[in-house]
């Protein structure tokens, strides 16, 4: 019988092995410690590799991991030995793809501009919903329910 893929982990570490974000979907590490123990024998064993382009893949304590370093990112997924690489690396796709776009959604630095933004007297309620507080948002949607239940 044919089980559901199972991923192990995801984790993306920084240029020098350290969490930026972890996720451990099972319980073959018990403790942080074992967690961390886990990430820095990982890395360590990946750091020098050309996964620049491609995601690689490798065995590592009876896991698949795929995993591939972008900049001084390194995203890694991890599964059992008898997982199938095609789903982990698809899962690995995923992963990077989501934290590209928001990286991607960084575009501002002028703090004047960004405290404009966030202000809850600074939008103009016409705006697009995207850019409007919450407050502003619901405001906007109450109003437009407003006039099509009274049209």
């Amino acid at each position: 019988m044919d089980s559901c893929p199972v991923v192990k982990n995801i984790l993306l570490l920084d240029s020098e092995g350290k969490r930026v974000a972890v996720k451990y979907y099972s319980d073959d590490w018990p403790t942080n410690n074992a967690k961390l123990a886990f990430e820095k024998l990982l890395f360590a064993k990946t750091m020098k590799s050309n996964a620049r382009t491609e995601a690689e893949i490798t065995m590592f304590d009876s896991n698949i991991v795929i995993y591939k370093c972008v900049q001084d990112l390194h995203f890694y997924v991890t599964g059992g030995e008898d997982e199938n690489e095609l789903i982990l690396a698809a899962v690995l796709q995923g992963f990077f793809d989501s934290v590209s776009l928001l990286l991607s959604m960084i575009l501002e630095t002028d703090a004047n501009v960004i405290a404009g933004k966030v202000a809850v007297n600074s939008m103009d309620p016409s705006a697009p919903l995207s850019e409007q507080t919450i407050g502003q948002a619901l405001a906007t949607a109450r109003e437009h329910l407003t006039r099509t239940l009274f049209q």
